[in-house]
């Protein structure tokens, strides 16, 4: 355990409570014969835990973004597929205890699985060091790369919409311009129009995508002309 502390950079004063946090059910009911041993307790305080420390952090550092985009962002950050990437680089699962049967089964490589050892990770930092220990845990390998997934999740076309809208009489409409390439590497070419009149283009690797690109631009093009207040 001392070189799982070492990745983490915190030492446990209890580190009963780290070993309950990497105990899966059905080590807890077989191995120990206790099933209140295992990780579920401590990922259910994990996970608020998480999602507090989550919502904080975004509405102090991004004050331009709406509710919505708030709440995609810490979907995504908080998601099954992050909390798994996060267990990957600090190998938790090297370090989960399982029962044979889990362990014949692969349980130690199932996403959901180790995705929940994050969230019982930080509940037992946080009872073990306090609310600030869980935070930095959490800031460091949690909150990473925010402001490239902000333009992953960023919903453009949705705040180009309310943009326009502030006007009456605004039509908005995205035309397909070409697609090119095989199906399996296809790029995809859109522009999207305001009143008919061509305000942006993008590419992207499916209608969709491109869309959201042609309305990045229509957004960064009537900003420039001041054309909506």
């Amino acid at each position: 355990m001392r070189k799982l502390e070492e990745r983490m950079d915190y030492t446990f004063h209890d580190p009963s409570l780290l070993k309950t946090a990497l105990s899966h059910s059905s080590y807890a009911n077989e191995i120990l014969k206790d099933g209140l041993k295992s990780y579920e307790r401590l990922e259910f305080l994990g996970d608020s835990i998480l999602g507090f420390v989550t919502a904080d952090y975004l509405l102090r550092t991004f004050p331009a973004l709406h509710e919505g985009s708030l709440t995609r962002l810490r979907a995504d950050l908080v998601c099954e597929k992050s909390l798994a990437s996060t267990a990957e680089q600090l190998r938790l699962g090297d370090y989960l205890l399982l029962s044979h049967g889990e362990e014949s089964g692969g349980g130690r490589k199932k996403t959901s699985i180790i995705a929940d050892l994050v969230e019982s990770v930080i509940a037992a930092i946080y009872l073990d060091g306090g609310l600030d220990e869980a935070k930095k845990f959490i800031y460091r390998f949690v909150l990473v790369d925010t402001d490239k997934r902000i333009r992953m999740n960023e919903d453009f076309k949705t705040r180009l919409q309310e943009l326009v809208q502030q006007r009456r009489d605004q039509v908005l409409t995205y035309h397909l311009l070409s697609e090119i390439g095989p199906d399996h590497d296809k790029q995809f070419v859109a522009q999207v129009q305001l009143n008919g009149r061509p305000i942006g283009q993008g590419s992207g690797t499916s209608k969709k995508r491109a869309e959201q690109a042609a309305a990045e631009q229509a957004l960064a093009l009537l900003r420039q002309e001041k054309a909506f207040s």
